[in-house]
């Protein structure tokens, strides 16, 4: 399972020209579900995820997590995330979840996610959507927790 993780200063999405989700200072992770992932993977994801220190602390240096500046989460499903992409010039989805264990993995990653910290929104799995955020450093962290871990 892999998280594209981006700190923002606020990240929107919006379907069929509808906003959906917004948040303001936060995490916006774009989750890419691979397969052969379970939901051991998405909890460890989701560990690593709230508990990665990306925020700035007095110094400045990344030291402080989503939860300790009181941040926002907002999780969007990415079907094309884990794409394989090491040749030609087209990429192969092979790597990915069929679409019923994506969307499986997906709610349960975000009411998950939703459980252990409140302010969590989500994208909607298999819509199209526009997402919109405004990187804050930039600073963006690929997180993957392999399948066959």
């Amino acid at each position: 399972m892999i998280g594209l993780l981006q700190r923002v200063t606020r990240a929107s999405v919006d379907i069929d020209g509808k906003q959906v989700a917004a948040i303001g200072r936060g995490l916006l992770v774009l989750i890419g579900i691979e397969r052969g992932d379970s939901e051991a993977h998405s909890d460890r994801l989701l560990e690593r995820i709230l508990a990665y220190r990306v925020f700035p602390d007095a110094a400045g240096r990344m030291n402080r997590d989503l939860r300790e500046i009181g941040g926002s989460l907002l999780l969007v499903p990415q079907f094309t995330l884990p794409a394989d992409t090491h040749k030609g010039n087209r990429p192969s989805f092979t790597p990915a979840a069929p679409p019923e264990q994506g969307n499986r993995l997906f709610t349960y990653f975000y009411n998950q996610a939703k459980r252990a910290h409140a302010d969590t929104q989500s994208g909607l799995f298999g819509a199209e959507m526009q997402v919109a955020l405004v990187n804050d450093g930039p600073v963006t962290f690929w997180l993957r927790v392999p399948a066959d871990a």
